[in-house]
C-alpha cells in the first residue's frame, strides 16, 4: 500500500522522526488496522524523496515501540499488539540498561561492544564451517564434551600464553556460552546468597544484574585514573567472597588497573581468601603503547578466574568464550558445567578451533586493530568537528569505544534517550553507575562505524542532540 504521508523540512524534529510520528497517529487514529500492510523501507523512500535510511530509522523506532513487525513474506505491517505498548513508549522511553522491546534488524551505530562486522571474513568462515562440518564423525554426533572441544581448549591455553602470558594447561579452560555462560558458572560454584562481592563502580550492568539474581550483596568500589581503589574495597567488605574487575580496559571509563593496584588486590584475595574474577573482554585491542599484562599472568596464588570471550573479537552470535580456572577449581566447575549446560554445540567449536589453529584469529586480530584505530580517529574527528568546545572526547589507550563528554549540556540520560529516537545506540555514563558519581557523558562504540559514515552519523548525533 502507499501511505499519505507530507514531510516538513522547516520543521525541528528530523524526517525520520515526522515519518515514525504519522504512521503512530494513523495506527491509533484506526486508518491503518492491524495486519495492514505498510510498503518496503525502499518504496516509501522513493515516494518520499528521502534516503532509505531514513525510513529504516522510523520503522526500527515502530518496531521498537510495537507498532509494527517485520515478516519476510508479509514485510512490514501493522502490529496487532500495539495499544498500551505505544502509550508506555510516548510517556517513558526506554533508558539504558533496560532490554529493548524487540530486536532491530540491523546494529544501530554506535552500539558498545560490537566489532566490525562489515569487516569479517564470512567466504572464509563459511569455508571453515563446511570443512568441520564434513570431518564430524558418528562419534561426534552422540554427545559433547561439557568442557568444551578439547581442541579448542587447546588453542585457547596456546593463543592466551603467548597473546596474555597466562600459563595455563588445556583442563583449566572451559568453553562457555560467552560471558555471560562463564559468569553464570562463577556466581553457580562460588556465589551464595548474602555473599559481599566487590564490583567496580561504574561498571558492567549485566554483571550487576547477574549477581544481584544470585542474591550476591553487591559492593559497589569506586574507580579513578588508576582503575579499582582497592583500600576502599577493603573498607567496605574486607572479607568479600568475590571481585569482579575489568583490569586491562576498565568497562566503562577505559582506565587500566595500576601495577601497584593489580598487586594489591592480589594480596588481598591471597590474604582473605577470596576470589577475582577478571573480565579481560577487549584486550585485543589497544592503539597505544606496549599491551598490558593480564590480571592472571601476575597471579601466583591462583586466585583469579579469567574470562574471555569470542564474541567482541569474531561476532556475538557466536556465543562462545571460556573460562580459565584456577586447579583448585576444577572439579567443582566441571561439575557444574555438567548440570548447568551439558556442553555446546560443536559445529561452532570445530570452526573456532580451526580458525585458531590455522592462524586466521591472529591475524583477524592485527587487522582489526589498525581497522579500529583508524575509525576511533575519525569518529573523535568528526564529534571534534561537530560539537567544537561543546564537547570533550576521551580516548581511552585500547578498547571499542569512547566516551563523549558534553559540559553543560542536560542530563546524559536525556541525551541518550534523543540520540535512541535517532536510531543511535549511544548509552549513557550515569545509567552505568551505582553509588558514586563518574560525571555525565555518553559512551559510543566506534568499531561498528565506517570511516565513510562518521562525519554522517556524527550529524545525526548533533541534530538528535541539539
Amino acid at each position: 500500500m502507499t501511505l499519505s504521508i507530507t514531510l516538513d523540512t522547516t520543521e525541528e524534529d528530523p524526517l525520520f522522526l515526522q515519518i515514525a510520528t504519522r504512521v503512530r497517529s494513523a495506527i491509533t487514529a484506526g486508518h491503518l488496522l492491524p495486519g495492514a500492510r505498510l510498503p518496503s523501507s525502499r518504496a516509501l523512500a522513493a515516494q518520499l524523496a528521502i534516503a532509505r535510511g531514513t525510513v529504516d530509522a522510523a520503522y526500527a523506532l515502530l518496531a521498537g515501540e510495537g507498532a509494527i513487525e517485520t515478516r519476510r513474506s508479509a514485510g512490514t505491517i501493522v502490529s496487532g499488539q500495539i495499544g498500551r505498548r505505544i502509550e508506555v513508549a510516548e510517556q517513558s522511553p526506554l533508558e539504558f540498561p533496560s532490554a529493548p522491546a524487540a530486536v532491530c534488524a540491523e546494529p544501530l551505530p554506535f552500539q558498545m561492544g560490537l566489532p566490525a562486522l562489515d569487516a569479517f571474513p564470512r567466504k572464509l568462515w563459511s569455508n571453515l564451517t563446511v570443512r568441520a562440518a564434513r570431518s564430524m564423525q558418528p562419534a561426534d554426533l552422540a554427545d559433547v564434551d561439557p568442557a568444551g572441544l578439547p581442541d579448542l581448549r587447546q588453542a585457547v591455553a596456546a593463543y592466551l600464553g603467548v597473546a596474555r602470558g597466562i600459563k595455563c594447561k588445556p583442563d583449566q579452560v572451559l568453553i562457555t556460552a560467552g560471558y555471560q555462560g562463564a559468569f553464570a558458572l562463577v556466581r553457580t560454584v562460588l556465589i551464595r546468597p548474602g555473599d559481599p562481592v566487590w564490583m567496580e563502580d561504574p561498571g558492567y550492568h549485566m554483571t550487576r544484574m547477574a549477581l544481584e539474581t544470585a542474591g550476591a550483596r553487591v559492593v559497589p568500589v569506586r574507580v579513578d585514573a588508576e582503575g579499582l581503589r582497592v583500600a576502599a574495597g577493603i573498607n567496605a567488605a574486607p572479607k568479600a567472597r568475590l571481585a569482579v574487575v575489568t583490569p586491562t580496559h576498565q568497562c566503562p571509563t577505559g582506565v587500566a588497573l595500576s601495577l601497584p593496584r593489580r598487586l594489591e588486590l592480589l594480596t588481598w584475595a591471597a590474604e582473605a581468601g577470596s576470589w577475582i574474577v577478571e573480565d579481560d573482554y577487549d584486550s585485543e585491542f589497544r592503539y597505544v603503547g606496549r599491551p598490558l599484562p593480564s590480571l592472571k599472568s601476575l597471579d601466583r596464588g591462583q586466585r583469579v578466574l579469567y574470562a574471555g570471550s569470542f564474541s567482541k573479537v569474531l561476532f556475538p552470535a557466536l556465543r562462545l568464550g571460556y573460562l580459565i580456572v584456577p586447579p583448585e577449581l576444577q572439579t567443582v566447575f566441571l561439575r557444574a558445567s555438567r548440570l548447568l549446560t551439558s556442553g555446546l554445540p560443536m559445529l561452532e567449536q570445530k570452526a573456532v578451533a580451526a580458525f585458531m589453529r590455522n592462524g586466521h584469529f591472529a591475524r583477524h586480530i592485527r587487522r582489526m586493530r589498525i581497522l579500529y584505530g583508524e575509525r576511533r580517529r575519525c569518529l573523535a574527528t568528526a564529534l571534534q568537528a561537530a560539537f567544537a568546545d561543546r564537547v570533550t572526547v576521551e580516548l581511552a589507550a585500547g578498547g571499542m569505544h569512547l566516551l563523549a563528554r558534553f559540559p553543560g549540556a542536560d542530563d546524559d540520560s536525556v541525551l541518550a534517550k534523543r540520540a535512541a529516537l535517532a536510531g543511535l545506540a549511544t548509552t549513557a555514563l550515569s545509567s552505568l553507575t551505582m553509588a558514586h558519581d563518574a560525571g555525565q557523558g555518553l559512551l559510543l562504540g566506534f568499531t561498528n562505524v565506517a570511516t565513510a559514515d562518521a562525519d554522517a552519523l556524527v550529524g545525526r548525533l548533533r541534530g538528535a542532540l541539539r
